[in-house]
């Protein structure tokens, strides 16, 4: 004998609602209205957002381009007043020497002179050791922070008059970071190979960067593994003045 359930509806039943049905129902329903919901809200667009467009990497390089134009305008900004200045303002000759000679010394002046350029690399692909060392890990074969800084920090023991990392002069408040395999450098991001130039003696110079014990750590790494390592001497060079902003936002003079 068949369940009632089961049993077709004849003419005059009434209709019942199978709980399942009533269930499938909803979801349809639900369904329709997330479809409409959306479509009010795309208008046309897509909702997804490339993912490429939220990766940190892509907002520092934003960044970096942003950067870099305001230093463009910063620095004609800076020799617009510079010619303003240079008009008869009733200093003297002394008075004028002696800002010439602080804007050398704080970097905001261009300098010339012999000196040296130093270029750190990452390894080749697929770079391997060479015989008697271990082979290499990931950050073996990668140039960090502490290289970087341990050149400029020879250079500068070497007599530099100047400095420039890249395209930038380095001042007092300038601070040489790395992030992953990218150098951080006043609000601008730069990729290897890493070019340092000094204007100095270049005996001298040379000399610093053979005595610094950092460096000759990396040229460990240099022989083993294969990291960039390059000197080129210059008989003139011209660094450019630092051109962004010398405001302290974390300190203050003393008094």
């Amino acid at each position: 004998m068949s369940n009632s359930a089961d049993t077709p509806e004849g003419p005059g039943r009434t209709r019942r609602w199978r709980p399942v049905r009533v269930l499938t129902a909803a979801v349809f329903a639900l369904a329709g209205l997330i479809f409409v919901t959306s479509f009010n809200t795309a208008k046309g667009t897509n909702l997804r957002t490339d993912a490429s467009l939220l990766r940190l990497s892509d907002l520092i390089e934003e960044r970096s381009h942003k950067n870099a134009g305001l230093d463009e305008t910063t620095a004609a900004l800076r020799q617009q007043v510079d010619a303003l200045a240079a008009r008869d303002d009733g200093s003297t000759k002394a008075q004028d020497a002696r800002l010439r000679a602080l804007e050398a010394g704080a970097g905001t002046a261009a300098t010339s002179g012999a000196g040296v350029t130093v270029t750190l690399d990452d390894a080749p692909p697929n770079a391997q050791a060479a015989p008697g060392y271990p082979e290499p890990q990931a950050n073996d074969l990668v140039i960090h922070q502490q290289d970087l800084q341990a050149v400029v920090n020879a250079l500068w023991q070497g007599g530099a008059k100047g400095i420039k990392v890249m395209d930038q002069r380095l001042i007092s408040t300038s601070a040489v970071r790395c992030v992953g395999n990218t150098l951080i450098l006043q609000g601008r991001v730069y990729s290897p190979p890493y070019k340092i130039t000094a204007v100095g003696d270049r005996s001298t110079l040379n000399k610093a960067l053979v005595d610094s014990p950092a460096l000759q750590n990396y040229q460990l790494y240099v022989k083993a593994y294969g990291l960039g390592w390059k000197v080129d001497e210059h008989k003139a060079v011209t660094l450019p003045g630092y051109s962004g902003t010398v405001d302290l936002h974390y300190a203050k003079p003393v008094n």
